[in-house]
């Protein structure tokens, strides 16, 4: 390609034809994902430098993170004991001096050796001795050239990967906004901007690039941000209207007479408002002709398990089966045990389908599926596998639904009846913006009602020394008839950590501090009959404590259980954290939780607090949110930030909302998007479809 008079340029064209980056220079962008014009435009900086007002060196205080400029003025390098090599730089501006320091990166020392000029470093200023100090800080050389482009301007700092260097990126950039900005096409009616007060979008690349002010910058973001969430929830709700459309079955549960009287005599406690509420939600949806997708959320303890039995009961009543798909096989055995015992003296056969049966067992199982002898099948991934074949699946749930994959919870829809209707529940409370980005497609119901009766967890939090203590406290309760979980992260001890093994705390217990009392242990790695042993003899109180890993997270229900002891408290997240919580507090009598670890860092430290501090699933769950993002939240890491280029879930909640409200307004007056005006949007919408979407939580 060459740039004549006659070429139209694009978004699309390669960064290697912009001027000053050249193949090789490509070669490196594209280890960044920048390959076109328009991904180095997108390619937005993660903070920016105001250069304008850098604060002088004799300002500077320990604790804060700064931006400062001085001169080079010594370069010194040495071993450490244990064999590092320590570069140390310092710098001046002429009020003060300021050490840079590094370690084990010999190419910085190789970089300054014969530099003569200024540096520009950014990191947390730490005090040393008389001075002050920045470890491994982010810095940059400042050039004769960089004063000829007005070094004293806010400077933006872009994401790099290895080998990437900022200087290459803002020059990139800088060749981009001078060359293609006429290219960009605005895909945001006039009125849609005039309505939101959005600018256009080619200010808008400039300005976040490039800002001229700070209050340019925030415009110029929150437009870009406000245009990604758009696409989002105009794909999410079209996918909501085409379910809508789809035809599906048409449950006949206001024929069936007698049925809140059975739900009510299956149950052996009276239903809540709340679940009165959602059940009356997920009937409406069963009757309905076309498919439910519906995810109900719901605390620890709020009772989702009786509101799935209220509808498989209701499936079964109108002449279809339903299966229940659970993560694990002791979550699965679980609810395997639940529903048989409560839907049996209702004449309501229920299989279970896990992965470790025997030959013999699965046969059983498949040949009731397959007629239809069992009305309800309870499995894991098992359900899914070649072979299962249901008489008439018409409804399916999935328990904690964002530990399956998109194809696995599809595999599983496929094996129904015509189009069955989906529920899909979780106990791990979801923050509002999540939901609406993930779940957008889907209709929402919420129990935010808990069982009357049920005093708040106490939640205390105690330091590794401290340990002796609560094994004191926790002897007391059992001597009483109480029971308690001890729950560390791993089965057996790893070189790699410190963390408690499961294997290990148990031969401890039960030689030592609990030496006279029966003491159970549970793993994944357990067999399923050895796993369904333990845990019927822990419901049973033919055990006193059960050391345990995270395998009793979700769903493991044992009322006289009232005591939960967590070790390295700190090696896990503040949802999984609350999961855990949720295994006592089921019984009438007051529950204890205690949180064993020693917090290194002021957030470790505010994250337990936080489990002390409230019993609010949500609450807990937004926390979790901004602390680890939402890939680690919701075990998606690998997706990185669910894809979004521009916005941040935790900062921009706001902005979603009224993107949200926004592309609901467009697809009440254009359900198809069909208006010229609407062209882009169709084709940005469709580009985000919510299957890719839903892959990030797969």
């Amino acid at each position: 390609m060459s740039a004549t008079a006659g070429y139209q340029r694009s978004l699309d064209d390669e960064v290697q034809y912009l001027k000053g980056v050249g193949p090789k220079n490509a070669a490196l962008l594209a280890k960044a994902g920048i390959r076109t014009v328009r991904d180095l435009l997108y390619h937005l900086p993660r903070r920016y430098e105001d250069r304008t007002n850098l604060p002088p060196m004799q300002k500077l205080r320990p604790g804060m993170s700064a931006t400062v400029r001085g001169k080079l003025v010594g370069i010194d390098s040495k071993q450490t004991r244990n064999g590092m090599v320590l570069l140390r730089a310092a710098i001046t501006d002429g009020t003060g001096t300021v050490s840079l320091l590094w370690f084990n990166q010999p190419w910085i020392q190789r970089k300054l050796s014969n530099f003569k000029g200024e540096i520009v470093a950014f990191g947390q200023v730490k005090e040393a001795g008389w001075s002050f100090e920045i470890g491994n800080p982010e810095f940059e050389l400042v050039e004769p050239e960089d004063e000829a482009e007005e070094f004293s301007r806010i400077w933006p700092v872009y994401p790099l990967v290895e080998g990437l260097p900022q200087k290459l990126v803002r020059r990139a950039v800088a060749s981009a906004l001078a060359t293609h900005l006429p290219a960009v096409r605005d895909p945001l009616p006039d009125a849609l901007k005039a309505e939101y007060r959005l600018r256009p979008l080619d200010w808008c690349l400039r300005q976040v690039h490039r800002p001229e002010s700070d209050a340019d910058r925030e415009a110029s973001r929150g437009r870009l941000v406000f245009e990604e969430f758009l696409y989002l929830q105009l794909a999410l709700c079209q996918k909501r209207a085409e379910t809508h459309r789809e035809m599906g079955i048409a449950f006949p549960i206001g024929e069936q007479k007698g049925l809140w009287d059975e739900i009510r005599r299956m149950l052996p406690f009276e239903l809540t408002g709340a679940q009165r509420r959602v059940i009356g939600e997920i009937f409406a949806d069963m009757e309905a002709a076309y498919p439910m997708n519906r995810l109900l959320q719901g605390d620890v303890g709020s009772g989702k398990t009786a509101v799935a039995a209220a509808a498989m009961l209701a499936a079964v009543r109108s002449g279809y089966q339903a299966a229940i798909m659970a993560p694990t096989e002791i979550l699965a055995e679980q609810h395997h045990m639940t529903f048989r015992e409560i839907l049996h003296p209702l004449d309501v056969q229920v299989a279970l389908l896990v992965g470790k049966q025997t030959a013999t067992e699965r046969g059983r199982a498949l040949a009731k599926v397959e007629s239809g002898q069992a009305g309800v099948a309870v499995g894991t991934h098992a359900l899914i596998q070649e072979g299962v074949r249901f008489a008439r699946l018409g409804l399916v749930v999935i328990d904690e639904q964002h530990r399956f994959g998109v194809l696995q919870r599809a595999a599983l829809r496929e094996k129904g009846y015509g189009n069955p209707d989906v529920l899909v529940m979780t106990a791990t409370p979801i923050p509002r913006t999540l939901t609406m980005t993930l779940y957008g497609d889907l209709d929402l119901s919420v129990i935010d009602e808990i069982p009357p009766g049920r005093k708040p967890i106490k939640t205390h939090w105690k330091r590794t020394d401290e340990r002796k203590s609560v094994y004191d406290k926790v002897r007391s309760l059992l001597k009483e008839g109480r029971q308690a979980y001890f729950v560390c992260p791993l089965v057996s001890e790893s070189e790699k950590t410190l963390a408690q093994a499961a294997k290990d705390l148990h031969h401890r217990l039960s030689t030592q501090a609990f030496a006279d009392l029966r003491i159970g242990l549970l793993h994944g790695q357990m067999r399923p009959k050895e796993k369904e042993k333990v845990m019927a003899e822990f419901r049973v109180r033919e055990l006193d404590a059960l050391v345990s890993t995270t395998v009793i997270e979700v769903g493991v229900d044992v009322p006289n259980a009232s005591v939960m002891v967590v070790e390295d408290a700190n090696r896990f997240g503040l949802s999984q954290l609350h999961q855990l919580r949720g295994r006592v507090g089921r019984g009438a009598t007051q529950s204890y939780c205690v949180l064993i670890g020693d917090a290194r860092g002021d957030e470790a430290e505010a994250r337990l607090n936080i489990m002390v501090e409230t019993s609010d699933g949500f609450r807990i769950a937004e926390e979790d949110l901004r602390i680890r993002g939402p890939g680690e939240l919701l075990g998606t890491k690998q997706a990185g930030n669910l894809g979004l280029k521009v916005a941040d879930l935790i900062q921009d909640g706001k902005m979603l909302e009224v993107a949200r409200q926004a592309a609901m307004g467009i697809l009440e007056a254009d359900p198809s998007l069909a208006r010229p005006e609407h062209a882009a949007l169709r084709e940005a919408a469709s580009r985000l479809s919510p299957e890719k979407a839903a892959v990030v939580v797969s």
